[in-house]
Order: C-alpha cells, then structure tokens, then sequence
C-alpha cells in the first residue's frame, strides 16, 4: 500500500487549469479583457499554478505574502513560503486596472493567452523593494546574480489576485509523457507502491557523480524521481531534449528496471541556491515525493553559495514547516584507488587519487572537443551529448 506524503498546506492538490469543457468559452472571453504581458518567469509560475506544483496557492502573490515569504519564508496564514510568486505590470497599466478586475495574462514571447486573472491588490515594486527581495531570497543585491537581474528587471507595479489557467501553450505538447503533473506522479508512485520517493533536481545531463547520488537514494528509499527542469535555463546549458536522452541511456543501463523514473516541469530556475533548494522540497511534496536529494551547492551558481548551504538551510525550519526531508549527501568523486564512485565519508585515500567532477567542466571538455574518460562520465551518456555538440560546430 502506498502511502505518500500530503501536498504542502494539507488541503489536497489545488491546480488552476480550468476544465477542458470550459477553456474555448474562456479564451475567447479573455480577448476582450486587457492583456498583461508575462516574462518567461511569470509564465513559468503560471504552469506551476495551473498544474497544481505551488498548492496551496490560488494566485500571485499580494504584499503581505510578499514580504513574508521574503522575509520570514511564510506567507501571511503562517504557512511555509521560501521563494515570491509575483507578477508585475507596467505603471501605465497598472493603473489602468480596477479593483476585483479580470485581465488576461499573456505570454510575453509567443503572445498565448494563458490565463485569467482576479487582480484584488496591487503594490508598488520599488527599487528598495527589489534590494529587499534580493537580499533575502538571494542573499546578495550583485546584479550580475542570474536571480538578481530577474528581480531587477520586475517592473514598477505587482499585481496580485486569484489566477484560473485557460492555455498551457506548447509544453505539454512539446514534452509528452515527460511532462507530468503532481497528481499523475503520485498515480504512478501509487501504481508502483512506492511510499518513500527521493526526488533529484537537474537542469544537466547526469555523470557519475549524479548517478551516485541517484543510486544511495534508491538504496534508501522505494525508488528515485528524476525530475528535471523543462523552463528556461540560462546559456550555455543543455538544453532538455538532449538532456532527456542522456539520462534516459544512463537509466537504461546503469540502474535496476522500477526503481527510476524520469520526468520534468516547466519551472524556470532563479539560481537562488538555499532558498531555492527549500522550494524544490516543498514543490516535491506536492509531487508526492517523501524526500529531495540535496548535493554540493544545490541550484547555486557562481561562488555565491558555500558547497553545503542548500543543506544546512534545512537545520533552520521550524517544526511542520514541510513534511518533504532532505536526503543530505556529501561531495562525490572517483577514488583510482577505491576503484569507484565515492565520499570523503567512504575514501579514505589521498585527494590525489581523486577526480573531481561537475557538469560546468563537462560541458567545457565537450565544448573543446576532449574525451570524457569513463571515470567522468559513462559512455552511452557522452554519446548522445557528444552527438549534440557536434551540431554547434
């Protein structure tokens, strides 16, 4: 019997989609209410929203769960809240817009229609306020920080209010069976008879040192989540169509069948490492999932975060604050000696018997056109990616 863990807020899955009988009546309503254009963030969220990923939320965020998701990481019930869910709008049209009003939320790159939306408050987004938000939810104002220049970049006027989503656009399309929603990954944990899931966040193809981590999950736990991310990532990295098919070989050989499976969301990162990797647990406790594994400088970037930050950040929760645990795992590498993947906790050899792996200097030897030995990287998986930077040449 599968007994999975409550969706956050403990009121049951909340997705915003509208039922299919209703979304043709309602998008063709929306063409006459006024149109607020969305950034790719923005448009992110709303498919979380409407897939029911950011249950128990009906909406974006008013000032009050603002400032204390940014604040205090709760929103103004009390409830456990690490990252803002914000959508902003020009003064001009911001001002334009009444109280109780409905405007249409609109993608900003395709110009889809996506959804309706309550606007009930609307709070100004100041410079002190962006510094605010960046300090707290990022711990720096640098604005060369990926999350920081998203911040920056907001614009004058929030907009917050209840949110019902008429059009998912292209991705569910455009990733098939890959797309899954809360709901159907806890049906397939449920069909399998997993209780224990570990979840593991990627926005890279996975060499060993992420094989590793997946292997000492399903050690413990009923079996592994590979759940990556499908929004917008920054330059340079994969993108998900290759990533998918790399992971899909290293699945397909190098675990046990049933005890994997792949999946993705349209979540686009904010590089927010901490607090970031606190919001990948509770989005996975909506998922279903009993646990995330959180590695070296979990959704870090740069030399912002120190290499255990995203798990020491958990230590600091009060009791009740998510149900999701973090699987805590020290720095990985290949030990020549050890003949194998290992920890600082299992080798006990010299560091010079160490070959240190991250996916940033993957992507860079294959950039350049070396050989990933197979210590790096299993051969079926540079392959497939060897294939894809062959194309950029």
């Amino acid at each position: 019997m599968s007994h999975l863990v409550e969706p956050h807020g403990g009121v049951g899955l909340k997705p915003l989609l509208a039922p299919a009988t209703e979304r043709a009546a309602e998008i063709a309503r929306a063409k006459n209410l006024k149109q607020v254009p969305m950034s790719s963030k923005e448009t992110s969220d709303v498919l979380m929203l409407s897939m029911g990923a950011y249950t128990p939320l009906d909406g974006f965020m008013g000032r009050d769960d603002w400032h204390g998701t940014c604040a205090d990481m709760k929103l103004k019930s009390g409830l456990f809240w690490p990252i803002p869910v914000t959508l902003t709008a020009d003064q001009a049209l911001a001002d334009s817009i009444g109280d109780g009003e409905e405007v249409a939320l609109v993608d900003g790159e395709s110009g889809t229609v996506m959804a309706i939306m309550t606007v009930t408050e609307k709070f100004a987004m100041t410079a002190e306020d962006k510094a605010f938000e960046a300090q707290h939810v990022y711990t720096t104002k640098d604005p060369e920080h990926p999350g920081v220049q998203k911040v920056n970049e907001q614009k004058d006027v929030c907009l917050g209010g209840s949110v019902k989503v008429i059009d998912e656009g292209e991705f569910p399309s455009l990733f098939g069976d890959l797309y899954q929603r809360p709901a159907e990954a806890r049906a397939e944990f449920a069909s399998k008879g997993w209780s224990k899931v570990a979840a593991f966040q990627t926005r890279n193809p996975m060499h060993r040192s992420h094989e590793h981590l997946a292997k000492i999950a399903v050690e413990v736990t009923d079996g592994v989540y590979i759940h990556q991310v499908l929004g917008k990532l920054k330059a340079g990295d994969i993108p998900a169509e290759t990533r998918t098919k790399a992971i899909q070989a290293m699945i397909d050989n190098y675990f046990v069948p049933g005890t994997v499976i792949q999946a993705g969301y349209p979540i686009e990162m904010r590089y927010a490492g901490p607090r970031e990797a606190l919001f990948h647990a509770l989005i996975r406790q909506n998922y279903g999932c009993s646990h995330l594994i959180v590695g070296r400088d979990h959704a870090g970037v740069g030399d912002y975060y120190g290499p255990f930050d995203a798990q020491h950040i958990f230590d600091k929760l009060w009791d009740g604050a998510l149900e999701t645990q973090p699987l805590k795992i020290d720095i990985t590498f290949y030990c020549s000696k050890c003949m194998g993947m290992a920890t600082a906790k299992t080798c006990p050899h010299d560091k010079s018997n160490h070959v240190s792996i991250s996916g940033t200097k993957q992507r860079e030897m294959l950039s350049a056109g070396q050989d990933i030995p197979p210590e790096f990287s299993r051969p079926e998986v540079v392959k497939v990616l060897q294939a894809y930077y062959a194309t950029l040449k």
